[in-house]
């Protein structure tokens, strides 16, 4: 046959077409999956395995997990393997999975708001003892972790944690992970709204829900309408911020696209004011998108933030109010800059009612069962049923009449709570390291823990607020790339020539005033025996050259490579 217009295909060479399946968004038609995620979750949701844990692999134990459940779905419930012990950072990224797993559990304990009753504190302490070996962190993200937890004891902790209102829900995974908020909610006195009852509702309509179980990655919330702005709204997902519209009253500024990792963004404002009564639906519309546009080809681009990036905050909002939420937002105005720069809590505070919270600072979140379990006691002693937990790894008592502050203050500091500590003891967060992270190169808590021992000796005048942020690894779960002093953990040769454990350095990122993400200077990595050197030298070169008033992240943006070395 010859060729015509209406046939053209009849002279030209035959090939292989091939149907283009973009970045797998659902909303534009493509659901095949196209990686081994996307697959297991399409042969089964997250949420199921739970059954098969209560009635398979806790009675016939690790050996018996489906390695799609191990390494997938279990995450659903809060369950991670962690790092066999003595595998050094040089092997992380080339070992097999199997090869990192050890055969016990982190378990992340959900607490939304960081709010938790002294019951529940307890029985968390209890559980550490029990079947933890005593091990506890409080996360930058409200939570409380527990390692070496065994999968034969799993229905039996969730038995204990669900009879006081507890979950582990959703905790991790590809899911909505817990909403974090204002741990002074709804007590503060300068609190321009209190958003618990949106954290309550999400928590009510949405956790535990196969609406939103089967997500492109995980999603992060948090709502605070604290001045403080004290929830890090500018690297979540959705924020909610607290303002005060100039015709209708208090609500919450909304924000999108933020997020950390080897692709830092801070989030992006929509322009739009929304009341506390609207919150819960507005977060399901943009988790809807999330869900239905998010990117499902590659990992490394199915988080939000690269959406939003793509989309604009225009079209975000366009999106969300025609094919979400079927009406327009209200505009409204951007969050005040918060007068101070600690966000934590941390001292003593007075609340609405006339009575006070204290605020106290464990070691870079490093706890165990025994000390939680003393918390709850002493804030009972001390008239109290409620604490917090904040995203600075740091507690709160709450509701302590003036009578009992300073009692509790002392019997705080005589478990190394300090409700005054240091600004080093105050500033340093580190993730949790090779110590149990199977995507660890370095150690963090104890290297951060001996930091501040030894610039509270060396610099015991120093009164500057500064953050310092240890992690592990390139993936930011502690925030390096905003801390004045971003250390991100890595293999380095000393001045041996042999390969150590150390950092490379991110300096002067900040959130909150003037929210941006710290500089590199080519070259300048510390080894992780020299970090108390390092730092040291670099705060008083900031102390001799500051300009009146100066921040440390501000100096840092301006100083030469030199200062900074």
């Amino acid at each position: 046959m010859a060729a015509t217009p209406q046939n053209p295909a009849a002279s030209a060479p035959r090939r292989k077409v091939s149907r283009h399946r973009g970045e797998g968004q659902w909303a534009m038609g493509h659901f095949t999956p196209l990686n081994g995620n996307e697959q297991f979750k399409k042969d089964d949701d997250g949420l199921n395995v739970r059954t098969r844990i209560e009635t398979i692999y806790s009675k016939r134990g690790f050996d018996s997990i489906d390695p799609n459940d191990l390494r997938g779905r279990m995450r659903w419930w809060g369950l991670y393997t962690q790092r066999k012990p003595g595998i050094d950072g040089g092997k992380t990224a080339i070992l097999e999975p199997e090869e990192l797993d050890d055969k016990y559990f982190m378990l992340r304990v959900r607490i939304d708001g960081g709010r938790l009753t002294t019951q529940q504190l307890r029985v968390i302490g209890e559980i550490s003892q029990e079947f933890a070996r005593g091990s506890a962190d409080v996360t930058d993200r409200q939570n409380i972790q527990l390692h070496w937890i065994r999968i034969e004891d799993v229905p039996e902790i969730w038995n204990r944690l669900e009879a006081v209102g507890l979950s582990t829900t959703e905790a991790c995974g590809d899911t909505p992970r817990v909403v974090i908020g204002s741990p002074v909610a709804g007590i503060a006195e300068d609190e321009i709204i209190d958003g618990s009852w949106a954290i309550d509702e999400i928590n009510r309509r949405f956790i535990g829900s196969k609406e939103f179980s089967n997500l492109p990655r995980k999603f992060k919330s948090a709502i605070s309408g604290s001045p403080l702005l004290d929830v890090v709204h500018e690297i979540n997902d959705i924020a909610f911020v607290g303002v005060e519209h100039p015709e209708h009253g208090p609500g919450f500024d909304l924000w999108v696209g933020g997020g950390l990792s080897t692709n830092p963004k801070i989030g992006v404002r929509l322009g739009a004011w929304v009341p506390l009564a609207e919150v819960p639906d507005v977060w399901a519309g943009v988790i809807g998108i999330f869900r239905d546009y998010g990117y499902r080809r590659l990992r490394t681009r199915a988080r939000l933030k690269f959406l939003v990036a793509d989309w604009g905050a225009e079209k975000f909002r366009q999106i969300l109010e025609d094919e979400y939420l079927e009406r327009k937002l209200v505009d409204g105005p951007a969050p005040a800059e918060p007068l101070q720069r600690w966000r934590d809590h941390v001292g003593v505070h007075r609340q609405q009612d006339g009575n006070f919270y204290v605020g106290f600072a464990p070691r870079v979140g490093r706890v165990d069962g025994t000390t939680l379990a003393k918390i709850a006691d002493l804030a009972e002693a001390h008239g109290s049923g409620r604490v917090r937990t904040t995203v600075e790894q740091k507690m709160i008592v709450l509701d302590v009449t003036e009578d009992q502050v300073d009692s509790l203050v002392e019997a705080l500091e005589a478990l190394d709570l300090t409700a005054k500590p240091s600004p080093f003891r105050r500033g340093t967060m580190a993730c949790t390291g090779i110590e149990y992270c199977k995507l660890a190169i370095v150690e963090t808590k104890a290297r951060g823990s001996a930091l501040i021992d030894e610039l509270e000796r060396r610099l015991p005048d120093f009164d500057e607020p500064l953050t310092i942020n240890l992690n592990g690894c390139p993936n930011a779960c502690a925030r390096i790339q905003v801390a004045d002093i971003g250390l991100k953990g890595q293999l380095v040769l000393d001045d041996r020539g042999e390969q150590v454990e150390g950092f490379q350095v991110h300096l002067g990122g900040a959130l909150g005033l003037e929210a941006g993400f710290g500089r590199k200077v080519r070259g300048l990595k510390v080894t992780s025996e020299e970090l108390p050197d390092y730092v040291e030298r670099v705060l008083k070169r900031f102390q001799a050259e500051r300009e009146d008033g100066e921040r440390f992240a501000a100096w840092a943006s301006r100083a030469s490579e030199e200062s900074l070395s």
